[in-house]
């Protein structure tokens, strides 16, 4: 068992250490992405269901719990080796229960995103919402890191935690989440 802890050790150091050519993460380059979003619905309540979303979601709680779908993508530009800055938008639904109406939200999103070493991506970014019938719309500062690993020249899956700062906490509370992200490097 020694020996396998060890081993699986060495070769994620290796790999870590190892980087890719940075061809993908170089100047000039493009990103597009897709996350997907887990623990933002619990952290966040009920009522804030899709708020300020560019991922991919479904959920549906129980038979008279609340159900809704967000989808959306981002992309990107290295204006420098390592260093995107980045654009999102995001489409949802959501419906509190059974005997209420749908509301839909407008999610949209712009940051930064830094490779380190080409192998860890860090990202800050504004993201906003626009919910239909709603008093007041979130706004958030998000702050994400993780790891990405290459699967060829131009694909990446992108696994890490996400946490959205609300820029008012007396509307829209701040949330953890974890997501993974499927990048096409190009």
């Amino acid at each position: 068992m020694k020996k396998m802890i060890l081993t699986a050790i060495a070769v994620f150091t290796l790999s870590f250490i190892n980087a890719q050519d940075n061809e993908q993460t170089s100047k000039g380059k493009f990103l597009v992405e897709g996350n997907t979003n887990f623990g933002g619905i619990e952290f966040i309540g009920i009522s804030n269901g899709n708020a300020a979303n560019t991922g991919f979601s479904f959920y549906s709680f129980e038979d008279e719990g609340p159900s809704g779908f967000n989808i959306g993508a981002e992309a990107g530009y290295f204006i420098i080796d390592n260093l995107a800055l980045k654009l999102g938008l995001g489409f949802g639904s959501f419906k509190p229960n059974n005997d209420s109406d749908s509301s839909t939200s407008f999610s949209y999103k712009i940051g930064a995103k830094y490779y380190i070493i080409s192998k860890i991506p860090v990202q800050v970014d504004f993201t906003g919402a626009s919910i239909e019938d709603a008093e007041d719309n979130p706004s958030f500062i998000g702050l994400q890191g993780g790891y990405a690993l290459f699967l060829g020249d131009h694909i990446s899956v992108e696994p890490g935690l996400r946490y959205n700062l609300s820029t008012d906490d007396e509307i829209y509370s701040s949330f953890l989440q974890l997501n993974v992200g499927f990048a096409l490097h190009f």
